[in-house]
């Protein structure tokens, strides 16, 4: 049989020798299998691509909440104890009525430890969002031993005093002078912000 004897109008297909009627629709289910999987598998498998990914991003976004809700106790608890803490510390905080006190306690601070004041200043009250701080300037004559137990007095006090701005010059005598800038902090009330 050679090829170029064959009639090739579709319409005498029937007539078409076994191997090229074989071949013929082995061709045309490869062009359907082709298209059916280019129009129809093809999103079926991005869209199934984008689903797997999504999966990956929603277990991961569990697993992190499952370890948040395992340790809620816990974090329940810390926050109980940051309020306590917290509570604690606003009672270091001095009220309006309680700083002209805490004054006198620097001062007395300073002069327990052997101090001579040539500066005790007050400055005004310097709002920072929910609490306030009065600094108090400094000028004090001393040894370096008596400028330790100054600062030790100060930490001891019940209320939070802290030391900024520290410089040490010679004096005479083998003494120093110190000029730093003592700070205290009070809690604003809501009528006081």
């Amino acid at each position: 049989m050679n090829i170029q004897d064959i009639n090739w109008d579709f319409n005498e297909a029937g007539n078409w020798p076994t191997q090229i009627k074989f071949s013929a629709v082995l061709l045309l289910i490869i062009i359907l299998l082709a298209g059916w999987v280019y129009y129809d598998t093809l999103d079926q498998l991005e869209d199934l691509n984008k689903v797997q990914k999504k999966e990956l991003s929603l277990k991961k976004t569990y697993e992190k909440k499952q370890q948040k809700a395992v340790n809620l106790a816990a974090y329940k608890q810390q926050l109980k104890d940051m309020e306590k803490q917290f509570g604690a510390m606003l009672q270091q905080l001095p009220n309006k009525t309680e700083i002209a006190d805490l004054l006198v306690d620097v001062s007395q601070a300073g002069l327990a430890s052997g101090l001579e004041f040539n500066l005790f200043q007050p400055s005004g009250e310097r709002g920072k969002g929910f609490y306030a701080e009065k600094p108090i300037r400094l000028t004090v004559v001393g040894s370096y031993h008596e400028f330790g137990a100054f600062s030790s007095n100060l930490a001891a006090l019940p209320r939070i005093v802290t030391l900024h701005n520290v410089s040490l010059t010679p004096s005479n005598n083998g003494r120093m002078t110190m000029k730093a800038t003592a700070k205290t902090y009070r809690y604003l009330d809501e009528g006081d912000k």
